[in-house]
């Protein structure tokens, strides 16, 4: 199954842009993907072919008009149908590596690019469309971030990475950051590899490994540290277990 991408954006010359190389270039040119950009301007209806206008209420700024966007929207869906819709905002929810997966191991997605001070919100009550954010922070438009999105999704199709397990030990998959990597020189500028990935050992080795994940996640993502030691709560039955005065 070819996973089929279509996005809608005002820039359309922006796509494949860099995921015409590396893993995700190797894997479009073997069919792996496809990529089909569609310039939004094309639905416009005016001669200036507007596609937005000025935000109801007044204030800075441009708002992507419904009407136009719906229109890009339901020919994208017309010709994938039952595909998720995905608008790249920074209103959206999070991105997460099990959205991710999801994605992944679908058929494809509709990436709708916002643009200016955002789109009307009219669109989302009107359409089937997932409100999607790849962190807090403002681009200048949603390209990036559904380039973003391409490249977590494509490098989990078949067949792309080298190695069906290279992804299983990666930050999130777990709900933990990864443990650090070292490799050779085993010595370095008076820094060494720790001895433990020297031993031999592999039950020494996951436990450290283990033990790292653990440590870096609680002190540099304390958000993704109480994500899984609620998860590590869990009881059969579901319910949330009193977790231990430490």
């Amino acid at each position: 199954m070819t996973f089929a991408a279509t996005i809608l954006t005002l820039y359309p010359e922006m796509f494949p842009g860099p995921l015409e190389l590396s893993l995700a270039g190797r894997a479009l040119g073997e069919g792996k993907w496809v990529c089909d950009p569609v310039q939004i301007r094309d639905f416009a209806t005016d001669k200036h072919r507007s596609v937005d206008d000025t935000p109801a209420g007044g204030g800075a700024g441009m708002v992507m008009r419904a009407d136009v966007l719906a229109r890009a929207v339901d020919h994208a869906m017309d010709r994938q149908p039952g595909v998720p819709v995905l608008a790249m905002t920074p209103r959206g929810r999070p991105l997460t590596q099990a959205r991710v997966r999801d994605l992944a191991a679908g058929p494809g997605a509709i990436i709708l690019c916002g643009r200016f001070e955002g789109i009307d919100e009219r669109l989302f009550e009107a359409r089937p469309i997932e409100p999607v954010s790849i962190g807090d922070y403002i681009l200048s438009g949603g390209e990036m971030a559904a380039l973003v999105l391409l490249d977590a999704c494509i490098r989990l199709l078949p067949g792309v990475m080298g190695a069906a397990s290279s992804g299983d030990e990666e930050s999130f998959e777990s709900g933990l950051l990864e443990y650090p990597h070292y490799t050779r020189p085993a010595e370095w500028e008076g820094r060494t590899i720790p001895e433990v990935l020297r031993s031999g050992d592999h039950a020494k080795i996951e436990a450290w490994r283990t033990a790292m994940a653990e440590t870096d996640t609680r002190l540099r993502r304390p958000d993704l540290w109480e994500r899984h030691e609620g998860a590590r709560v869990q009881s059969p039955s579901g319910a949330r277990q009193q977790k231990k005065e430490r």
